[in-house]
């Protein structure tokens, strides 16, 4: 699965969730919250085009990663924005857009505030112990998925 440059053999632990779905699939804030950070990471295999909407839960500081969108959809997606939750962001985003990868949102939650539009999402097993501190498991805002 992680066959480009970015991953290495011991970069393996996937800190987010991917969330399958075809091609303009909607994406929709978890929360009422602040577009922090919007952007494109062009490596193949990483997340394309990217935001990072900064939300306050129950006076907890949260940052929330979607990658893989759609370039045109990420337009409107500027610093600063507010955005309402259930609200569309983005949408997923084709190959050649979203790093080379099947159609797919990478969802991560994040508690370490981001100085970018980038977040770690595969950690190597000696970041692993740092990672689960850094970024809470996303079922604690999606639910029970599996």
């Amino acid at each position: 699965m992680y066959n480009t440059e970015l991953f290495t053999e011991s970069r393996c632990i996937h800190v987010g969730i991917d969330i399958g779905g075809p091609i303009g699939t909607p994406v929709k804030s978890i929360a009422n919250g602040v577009v922090a950070f919007s952007g494109y990471n062009p490596a193949d295999g990483d997340y394309g085009h990217t935001v990072i909407i900064h939300h306050l839960i129950q006076g907890q500081n949260l940052w929330v990663l979607y990658g893989h969108l759609d370039a045109a959809s990420t337009e409107n997606c500027t610093p600063g924005k507010e955005v309402s939750g259930g609200e569309i962001i983005a949408w997923f985003g084709a190959e050649d857009e979203n790093g080379g990868w099947p159609s797919h949102l990478h969802f991560q939650l994040s508690y370490r505030e981001p100085t970018t539009y980038d977040l770690p999402g595969v950690v190597t097993p000696s970041e692993r112990e740092q990672a689960l501190l850094d970024f809470p498991d996303p079922r604690l805002v999606l639910g029970p998925l599996y």
